[in-house]
């Protein structure tokens, strides 16, 4: 595997962004805690399905090293490149995913996004009809748990390109 890490006079790409802040190394209960909301939000979910979710939120969350991290994750547990390639303009895209997948990644954008305050009756309805309340429990803590690592990412400039599957399983 190429890295983008080497002597980019030798290989043309640009020099990774350097890290600002190393913040599980700082802030090692709160790094322990989201690893314990993780797992616990992530149990009764498809694997497939919540890799989708995590990729999907990273992608607007402009998430580098989650993209890189959950994507690698979702190949590692059978997703197809195609389908993960389509995840950006899935409304394009629909007849790549189930129903049960589209609510659920619907349901990713509205809560990652919260444009209008609210996540919209119709988009909570639509998922509601494909998963029982227990799971969608589980998919809300799960989108909601990418979004607080996205956050982190972003904001400390966390570098993609290192991650290997299950890293953090």
């Amino acid at each position: 595997m190429t890295t983008h890490t080497d002597d980019t006079k030798t290989t043309g790409y640009a020099s990774e962004v350097p890290v600002r802040l190393n913040w599980s190394q700082h802030a090692p209960e709160v790094y322990k805690a989201m690893i314990r909301l993780d797992t616990a939000a992530k149990r009764g979910l498809d694997p497939v399905l919540y890799e989708l979710v995590k990729i999907r939120a990273s992608q607007i969350n402009h998430c580098a090293l989650c993209i890189d991290m959950h994507t690698k994750d979702a190949l590692a547990a059978g997703e197809s490149v195609e389908r993960i390639v389509q995840l950006a303009a899935w409304e394009e895209s629909r007849h790549f995913y189930t129903e049960k997948e589209l609510a659920a990644i619907e349901l990713t954008e509205a809560v990652t996004v919260l444009t209008d305050g609210f996540v919209p009756d119709e988009v909570y309805a639509k998922a509601a009809k494909h998963f029982d309340e227990p799971e969608l429990a589980q998919l809300i803590a799960a989108i909601t748990t990418i979004n607080a690592w996205n956050r982190f990412g972003v904001t400390c400039r966390m570098t993609p390109g290192h991650y290997t599957p299950g890293g953090h399983a």
